[in-house]
Parts: structure tokens; sequence; C-alpha cells
């Protein structure tokens, strides 16, 4: 996967995040699936991986062709895959 960043851009950029997704095979998730948080412990701390809530590391958001904000996987923050 190859993600376009503009290092002086104030949208797009990493954050520690809990996503909601059945499977975690996806690399890119729609801004619904997706909460941010300001640390790792926190997105740690958020996760429930028996309600599908994953914590991870992502990019985003950017703006879809289709005009939706989406967040990209960078990697999960948990051994279990």
């Amino acid at each position: 996967m190859s993600i376009i960043f503009d290092e002086e851009s104030e949208i797009v950029q990493e954050h520690f995040a809990v996503i909601y997704t059945p499977r975690r095979q996806r690399t890119r998730f729609p801004e619904n699936c997706v909460q941010t948080f300001q640390s790792q412990q926190e997105a740690l701390n958020a996760a429930n991986a028996q309600k599908k809530f994953f914590p991870a590391k992502v990019m985003g958001p950017s703006r879809s062709s289709e005009g939706f904000k989406l967040y990209y996987l960078l990697h999960w923050l948990d051994s279990t895959s």
C-alpha cells in the first residue's frame, strides 16, 4: 500500500485509534469505523476484541474519490491478527 503524505498538511496525520471491523484483512476504513485517540495506551484501553474493536495506528483522514473520509492502517497495535 502506498500512502502519499504531505508533511506540511495538518489534515492527514498519524493517529492511534480503535477500528471496528469484523475481519482484520482490510487496509482502509471509513471514518465511521475509526475512533482516534491521543495516545497508544488510550487506544489499547478502549479496544475490545470480543466486540470487534481493535487497536491500531492509522493515517488519515484522507478523502476518497467517492467523497468519503478514509483512514489507512499502518499497523495493528496488538499481536493477534
